[in-house]
């Protein structure tokens, strides 16, 4: 650093000490003047620089730089003799036009200034946040208002990267397009909702010199609107926004008129403004109550209420609530919502589903609902099967889901991932039958394909194959299957050579077995392999309690198939219901739900006893009429309490007639015991039934 020595500390002077008491490389040793009161020697001493009113003693070694700014001749020429020859000494002059360019530096700076004031005054007095970036990302201007919505300090954005300050701002990729993008919506990590604008800033020759977004707090507009009473000045403050929602937006005054709609109202509903505007709130309803009116009355909002809307009958969810202002009702503002999408997505799943259903193995355990002990039985059965490479032979009436359970066994097996092939044994003619369960070679038999053709068998090697209707195989048939599940191997029509296949067998069938043997039908050896691992699949009548889930279940799946929308059944049928036999099982049961739907009306929504078709059991109906008959219902009774009342006088006549044996009771009614104990506590029909 060089030392400096001031001579003269007039105006000049006390210009260049400021300029020099500011630098890094020259230090201001000594201040000189005759005046011991000029500007500069006061000026000194309050820097703690030394001053004096004689140059001389301080001309030193240690003086590099003289700076002579009295302007007489005589004083620059007494320091040029005197100075040492390494001191560099500037004259008056030159220090002069230094004082100047320094003084017009200082109005310059205080002009800009005065500049920057006022340009920043103006960016931080509009309402809107504002931000500008350069060509790099950084962020070099940064307003109040942006520091209020953001949660950020001006200090801690300014110079930072704009995606340090926030973390899902596009406008780097506004750098990258060069394209605005206009009104769009985001929401801040601090949960603030904004409208922002992002607009590239481009020279005229083309050059980018970076970016610039302006943006308004939604949630402040909201509140802002909240405080004005008059509606039209809330529809002037909105109406930006809400035209740039994509979801229909309407809004009526107290009475119920509309005063505005957005362009996407239009798009959606299909009615122009002079078809809403002034008119009633019901003017756009085709099917349904309107909402306005419901919110101007109860003063509360409704939310996701489904409706038909416009002349095309479009469906949608509206939410709408109350425009309260200082307490005062002053309208209703709705939302829209297009369901369009939904019901898109919804026939892509219809769609899905119809493609799961075709697929060769398509139910599992979770499909098959079962309560009683007895089906619980047989799924435990089936489950633990399922784990073992042994036959399995489904045993039920025709209708209990011998067919689910098969599915349900390949799918919880080790082999779900191979092929699942299934055979109804009574559908194809015993010609047929063989051929198609055991393949054929080229030329067996007239009409036989060249190259022969694989047996169901072969196709479902490593997998596992259902044979539905195993008690109608003829003797031949019977005999080549049992070598099947002797050896693992079979051998083709017209061939010789035996083909070792790895199945799992399901069996199933609907006739007594035993009886079969008995008559000569059915191989007792055979008999002995296929049942191995027997499983009883009990019917409907004996596990009534299952009615109502499984109704519901059938119910989807009816609704899936006839594109209907059917929610259930109403307790009357139920108990229609239960009071069957069903012969048919859950067979029977379906179709009677499918006709149920069937003439059901489109704007019902639950199934009644008149759309079911008679159910009379054989055996119980003269029993039952009886019973109904003597039971007594009261006028103010409710459905509940008469369906109870008279199950509890059923139990107790049918526990009554068999002397108090529950079990035999149970098994009578369609009863699990555990059901039935159950039903007993209820109705406290305990100690009535051992009397």
């Amino acid at each position: 650093m060089q030392n400096v020595m001031i001579v003269g500390a007039g105006k000049g002077g006390t210009a260049i000490l400021k300029i020099l008491k500011e630098s890094e490389v020259l230090h201001v040793q000594v201040v000189i003047d005759r005046n011991f009161d000029a500007p500069g020697i006061i000026l000194a001493q309050e820097e703690g620089i030394k001053t004096g009113t004689n140059w001389q003693p301080f001309l030193t070694e240690t003086i590099d730089i003289i700076i002579e700014v009295t302007g007489n001749d005589a004083v620059f020429q007494e320091l040029r003799n005197a100075k040492k020859k390494k001191t560099v000494l500037i004259p008056g002059s030159v220090a002069f036009l230094l004082s100047k360019l320094m003084e017009e530096k200082e109005d310059l700076i205080a002009k800009h200034q005065n500049e920057s004031y006022k340009q920043e005054l103006i960016f931080n007095a509009t309402n809107d946040g504002m931000m500008v970036i350069d060509n790099h990302g950084t962020v070099i201007l940064f307003n109040k208002r942006a520091e209020e919505i953001m949660g950020v300090k001006k200090e801690e954005a300014l110079g930072k990267p704009v995606v340090e300050v926030i973390p899902t701002t596009r406008l780097p990729l506004i750098l990258d397009t060069r394209r605005i993008e206009a009104n769009q919506e985001m929401v801040l990590s601090n949960d603030r909702k904004i409208i922002t604008t992002r607009i590239p800033i481009i020279e005229e020759n083309g050059t980018l010199i970076g970016a610039f977004a302006v943006f308004k707090d939604i949630t402040e507009v909201v509140n802002l609107a909240e405080e004005i009473t008059d509606l039209k000045e809330i529809q002037t403050m909105l109406q930006a926004i809400i035209h740039s929602s994509d979801d229909a937006i309407s809004v009526v005054d107290e009475n119920g008129r509309g005063i505005l709609i957005n362009p996407a109202y239009t798009r959606i509903t299909g009615l122009t403004k002079e078809q809403v505007i002034g008119q009633p709130a019901t003017a756009d309803i085709s099917e349904g109550e309107s909402m306005h009116m419901k919110v101007l009355q109860t003063r509360r909002a409704v939310r996701g209420t489904p409706m038909r809307v416009g002349p095309n009958k479009r469906e949608v969810i509206v939410n709408v609530a109350p425009i309260i202002v200082k307490g005062k009702l002053k309208g209703s503002v709705g939302v829209i919502h297009d369901m369009s999408e939904m019901k898109s997505l919804s026939r892509e799943l219809s769609r899905a589903r119809q493609i799961i259903r075709k697929l060769e193995a398509k139910y599992t355990f979770e499909d098959i609902i079962g309560k009683s002990d007895e089906m619980m039985l047989a799924i435990e059965q089936a489950k633990l099967g399922a784990k073992t490479p042994a036959t399995v032979l489904l045993r039920g009436e025709s209708g209990t889901g011998k067919e689910l359970f098969a599915h349900a066994i390949h799918n919880a097996s080790d082999r779900k991932y191979n092929k699942f092939i299934r055979v109804n044994c009574a559908a194809i003619s015993e010609s047929l039958l063989e051929s198609e369960l055991f393949g054929y070679e080229e030329g067996a038999f007239s009409g036989a394909i060249r190259g022969g053709k694989l047996g169901f068998f072969e196709e479902a090697n490593n997998g596992s194959i259902f044979l539905d209707e195993i008690g109608e195989l003829s003797a031949n048939t019977q005999a080549k299957l049992l070598r099947v599940l002797q050896e693992n191997e079979i051998t083709r029509v017209g061939g010789t050579k035996p083909v070792p296949i790895n199945v799992r067998i399901i069996a199933a069938t609907n006739v007594n077995l035993e009886k079969g043997i008995a008559k000569g039908s059915f191989r007792e050896d055979l008999y002995y392999r296929l049942n191995r691992m027997p499983i009883h699949i009990p019917p409907l009548r004996k596990r009534k309690e299952e009615i109502p889930v499984l109704s519901e279940r059938l119910i989807q799946k009816i609704n899936r198939d006839y594109g209907r929308n059917v929610e259930g059944v109403t307790q009357a049928a139920l108990l229609q219901l239960m009071g069957y036999d069903w012969p048919g099982n859950v067979r029977e049961l379906e179709n009677i739900l499918g006709r149920a739907i069937i003439f059901v009306n489109y704007f019902e929504t639950l199934i009644d006893v008149h759309h079911l078709p008679e159910l009379n059991n054989k055996k119980l109906t003269n029993e039952l009429s009886e019973t109904y008959s003597s039971a007594s219902f009261t006028l103010n009774q409710s459905l509940t309490e008469m369906m109870d009342e008279y199950e509890a006088k059923i139990i107790q006549q049918t526990l009554f007639r068999l002397k108090g044996n529950k079990t035999l009771t149970a098994k009578t009614l369609g009863l699990s015991v555990r059901n039935l104990y159950y039903k007993l506590e209820k109705y406290k029909l305990e100690n009535n039934s051992t009397q």
